[in-house]
């Protein structure tokens, strides 16, 4: 097997043992990512001369002692949308297409130090707003398992670098689902954690209220030893929680006897793939098979109102957040204009996609006056509502079991034809962002057309332990997915 191949906490073993270097690992993920880089794309950008240059640095400090941790010499990707000093960061827009922070986000130094080696910016919808990483300004990223599909989104480049193993594991970023949809469509596992626990300081914020960052690797392993490394509490995020543990590997236990899982009905009725629901479905049989309580409930506020809810707030958040692009102290600006306020216009006009500017009209008119009150308040009032709703299901269960999205990955172009389907496919996660919830998304079979399918697994507030414990028991049951594009095909 390729060290690609391997799982990030199975490389960074070798490479603690000396059995390989942490050279020869970023030398064979850059090797791959070029040679695949022609059919997935997903990266924006490659940052192999520093790459190298980390990797020879951290080998020593490896072999002198000073760094032993788990992910020490792992390649990984980072989403464009996370601040990188001196490396070209844009949010796959053409707005920022030449910028370079100034300094790094806090959850990429936390990797830094743990001696995890970045090897480029990965691909995502334009500022994540998204559901297939087509919206990008610098090209589509194909999904590794059928490149005539989309990967998911927003988070679809990290999604799609980890499924094709050009790198061990990627960082993404999850604003309705952005995280674990695209994970499902790719064959991977991803965690969103809840909200707070992760530092947002140098995420460039689509939605301020709902964004979190989050791991994306090949199994539940992974993803926790990388949430123990990212997380941390940053007094620079006014929105980050000092947490009394963060030591989420402990619940890598293969036990699930007891646990409560709640399933809701209203999640698996007309819209959802036969496909997927069965596969789902088999999640349950197996952790009841275990010894886990397995019950059906209504959810039917949450299914209903989730998605308006979400659209509204999450645009009136972005039409302000994105303000401050506007041509004069970074970023894009336009060569022709007659004033400020032509200047401002035309930079907004030419810099931003149509997905953008779509969510942008959108949340400045539900924030207008005489709209305010009709569509901003009241969408808070159901947020409030819907996390009430999760409240009395995490009275009665441990742990809620849902698809992580109606279908599998579409093919590419039909989401982008009608968005309002494309945003309704998000129906499955929003509502864990709405409430601040964690969640986690495992494959969990393939459909009849041989793409990947994911189940969601969501825990109350703070109990990511919870969820890592099903989903690490569920994957522990069968074999894992990956994806071998230089063997044409899955393996």
């Amino acid at each position: 097997m390729s060290l690609m191949g391997l799982t990030a906490v199975q490389l960074g073993q070798k490479i603690q043992s000396g059995e390989v270097s942490a050279v020869e690992a970023v030398k064979e993920s850059l090797e791959r990512t070029k040679a695949l880089e022609g059919k997935i794309h997903a990266f924006v950008n490659l940052d192999e001369e520093n790459a190298l240059k980390k990797a020879e640095l951290i080998q020593k400090d490896i072999q002198s002692g000073k760094l032993t941790g788990p992910l020490a010499g792992v390649p990984m990707a980072i989403k464009d949308n996370m601040c990188t000093k001196g490396v070209l960061t844009t949010c796959s827009s053409r707005i920022l297409g030449n910028f370079r922070p100034t300094y790094t986000a806090e959850a990429v130094l936390n990797l830094e130090k743990a001696g995890a080696i970045m090897t480029g910016k990965a691909n995502m919808d334009e500022f994540a707003m998204g559901s297939t990483t087509e919206t990008s300004a610098f090209g589509v990223t194909a999904n590794p398992w059928n490149t005539e599909h989309v990967p998911g989104g927003s988070s679809g480049g990290s999604c799609a670098a980890v499924a094709a193993e050009e790198v061990s594991f990627a960082l993404g970023s999850d604003t309705g689902g952005s995280i674990r949809q695209p994970s499902s469509f790719c064959g991977v596992t991803g965690i969103k954690p809840t909200y707070g626990t992760v530092s947002r300081y140098g995420l460039i914020a689509y939605g301020s209220s709902l964004d979190q960052i989050g791991p994306v690797a090949k199994d539940v392993t992974d993803c926790a030893v990388i949430l123990d490394s990212i997380s941390s509490h940053d007094p620079k995020d006014s929105t980050s929680v000092r947490r009394e543990s963060y030591d989420f590997a402990s619940a890598l236990v293969d036990d699930v006897k007891g646990l409560k899982i709640g399933i809701p009905s209203d999640f698996f009725g007309t819209g959802l793939n036969e496909d997927v629901k069965n596969a789902v479905l088999h999640v349950a049989d197996v952790l009841k098979s275990k010894g886990a309580e397995v019950e059906l409930f209504d959810f039917k506020l949450v299914t209903d109102y989730a998605i308006p809810a979400y659209y509204v707030i999450a645009c009136a958040e972005a039409s302000s957040t994105l303000s401050r692009f506007d041509g004069i102290t970074y970023g894009y600006r336009t060569e022709d204009f007659t004033d400020l306020h032509n200047m401002y216009k035309k930079t907004r006009s030419e810099g931003f996609g149509p997905e953008v500017k779509r969510r942008i009209m959108l949340g400045s008119f539900v924030l207008s006056s005489g709209y305010y009150d009709a569509y901003y308040l009241k969408a808070l009032r159901t947020k409030a509502m819907i996390k009430q709703e999760y409240d009395k299901a995490f009275a009665k269960y441990d742990v809620i079991l849902a698809p992580a999205a109606p279908t599998t990955a579409p093919k590419m172009g039909e989401s982008l034809s009608d968005p309002i389907q494309m945003y309704l496919s998000d129906i499955y996660t929003i509502s864990v962002n709405l409430a601040g919830l964690p969640g986690i998304t495992v494959p969990c079979g393939m459909d009849r057309n041989g793409l990947p399918i994911g189940a969601q697994l969501i825990g109350d507030c703070f109990r990511e332990k919870t969820i890592i414990r099903a989903a690490f028991a569920f994957e522990q049951s069968g074999e894992y997915l990956h994806c071998d594009l230089a063997k044409g095909g899955i393996r």
